[in-house]
């Protein structure tokens, strides 16, 4: 098991080695009690933009791509 305060600044690595940057925020799903996205930048700094939707895509990792969780988080390279 995972604890949620573990991912906070690790990298995060595609399964073919680009580096994507550090977990600086989670998204929740609080009906599933799951995690729904690891976002690299600060929640606080999406919803000051002015696109909100287009800078969480481009900020964010579904969490549902992560393979392997240790001294850095794996993901796979699909979107």
């Amino acid at each position: 098991m995972t604890l949620l305060s573990d991912l906070y600044g690790k990298q995060i690595i595609t399964t073919t080695g680009n580096k994507l940057g550090l977990v600086e925020d989670v998204i929740l799903d609080f009906e599933t009690g799951s995690i729904a996205n690891l976002l690299l930048t600060k929640i606080e700094n999406l919803t000051r933009a002015q696109n909100t939707a287009a800078e969480l895509r481009k900020n964010s990792v579904a969490y549902e791509r992560v393979r392997n969780v240790s001294e850095t988080i794996i993901v796979s390279t699909s979107k």
